[in-house]
């Protein structure tokens, strides 16, 4: 009996487990389809960028850079955004310096082949739970103004 209780919690254990390896990469990412096409689009988060009160503190044209070394995708931008009250609140803390490498917010902007755009993001809410406190309040608060930003041009 107990030797059957033991082997169903093991096998639960690593169906669960399975589960949330498959499932981990899908949840940590977010992907909204744009209502514009890629320049717009790209034009269109900047403007809402600057309304915020935020900086783009850099933009990446992934096309170019890799069609530079003989590799054709398709269009790609990363745009590195940054308000400096929220990298403030985590960068002056030395417990909260860990998660820096995330500072600036980067955003893609990118064409799919069926010809669409869209913005994709990390899930910075679901990121600042696994490390509570400060990390946490100010990744649920910088990301609520991100999402006003992309709510505006998304479907």
């Amino acid at each position: 009996m107990y030797l059957i209780a033991g082997a169903s919690l093991v096998v639960g254990m690593l169906v669960m487990g399975l589960l949330i390896w498959n499932m981990a990469p899908r949840l940590m990412m977010v992907e909204s389809e744009s209502k514009y096409g890629f320049d717009q689009t790209v034009e269109a988060f900047k403007a809402e960028v600057d309304r915020a009160g935020w900086k783009v503190v850099g933009q990446h044209d992934m096309e170019a850079t890799l069609a530079n070394f003989g590799h054709d995708v398709l269009a790609v931008t990363i745009v590195e955004v940054c308000s400096a009250k929220y990298s403030a609140a985590i960068l002056k803390l030395d417990a909260e310096r860990i998660v820096s490498p995330l500072i600036p917010c980067r955003i893609a902007i990118y064409e799919k082949s069926n010809g669409n755009t869209y913005i994709g993001r990390m899930n910075s809410p679901l990121f600042g739970r696994m490390f509570g406190g400060v990390i946490n309040d100010v990744m649920k608060e910088a990301t609520a103004i991100t999402e006003e930003m992309i709510a505006k041009i998304i479907k």
